[in-house]
């Protein structure tokens, strides 16, 4: 069934005049009669009964009358979805965030896209690791990721987002929240609070490479997947971390943050990532976390 028969025909039913309905479609009558015969064959019945110089319609016509501005309808309604899903303007992405950039960026991104691409249905999973997420992404389950240090993908695109420094996170009452910055030598009694190292987190390998270039191995870690958590038991008195700047936003009693210095290069690098095949949508939104990300 084409949609212009069905067109044509819902004027031909309105006016029950070929001749008028010819004139309001711009169009010839032999072509309005085509139009509508073609329908009719494509319906397997006579939708009106032409008798003379008048027309009505067939019990299947009135039918097809009734019901045909629904089908029109959505039809126009689909084109539409469909046009906006191609411009980028709607549609679903699913996006997760490594454990920093869910207490920074997302709920940023959350604000921004519902004001910018309120079709746009976003699906957020935050607090996992890097090495998760770009599975995640490669099994499809996901259409962006925020990961930290990743490392190249041939299947994927990746963008850096910015660079991060690292911080120490100490319990407040430790001698060395005192200081305007700490030296990361001066903490290697100290048992460090960080992230699994199976599977095997950016922050876990960053952390390590930077005491080792300080000098020293922690003589004891304990490990939790979220950062919340981290913070959390950096606060109970558990242990000091390195984290990247933005955990600060972790404004949790007991904890304290200084700058960190005597661990070679302090920064991590935050990227978004995504399939190289990716919708139109999900560059939008990944257009989006890049503005917002600028520093």
């Amino acid at each position: 069934m084409e949609m212009p028969d069905l067109t044509t025909f819902v004027v031909v039913a309105d006016e029950l005049h070929f001749g008028r309905a010819a004139e309001r479609l711009h169009l010839t009558q032999p072509a309005v009669s085509h139009r509508v015969k073609r329908l009719e064959r494509d319906l397997g019945t006579d939708l009106f009964v032409r008798g003379g110089r008048t027309v009505s319609l067939t019990e299947a016509g009135e039918l097809v009358h009734r019901r045909a501005p629904q089908i029109l309808g959505d039809v126009a309604r689909l084109r539409e979805d469909v046009a906006a899903m191609r411009a980028g303007r709607a549609g679903r992405v699913r996006i997760g965030f490594v454990g920093t950039a869910t207490y920074d960026l997302l709920p940023r991104l959350s604000r921004r896209v519902e004001q910018a691409l309120p079709h746009v249905r976003l699906e957020l999973v935050g607090e996992q690791l890097t090495p998760d997420l770009l599975a995640a992404l490669e099994s499809g389950s996901l259409d962006l990721a925020v990961v930290r240090d990743a490392p190249p993908m041939s299947t994927c695109r990746r963008t850096l987002l910015r660079s991060e420094a690292m911080v120490v996170a100490l319990p407040s009452h430790h001698p060395a929240a005192e200081h305007a910055q700490v030296d990361l030598v001066d903490l290697r009694e100290e048992r460090f609070v960080v992230h699994p190292s199976s599977p095997p987190s950016a922050m876990h390998a960053a952390v390590l490479a930077a005491c080792r270039s300080a000098g020293f191995t922690p003589r004891d870690t304990l490990e939790v997947r979220e950062t919340s958590t981290l913070v959390t038991s950096v606060a109970a008195g558990l242990g000091v971390a390195l984290v990247p700047n933005p955990v600060r936003a972790l404004q949790l009693d007991g904890v304290t943050y200084r700058p960190a210095r005597g661990g070679g290069r302090l920064v991590t690098e935050l990227s978004v990532v995504e399939p190289a095949a990716s919708s139109a949508a999900a560059r939008e939104v990944s257009a989006i976390l890049q503005d917002l990300a600028v520093p």
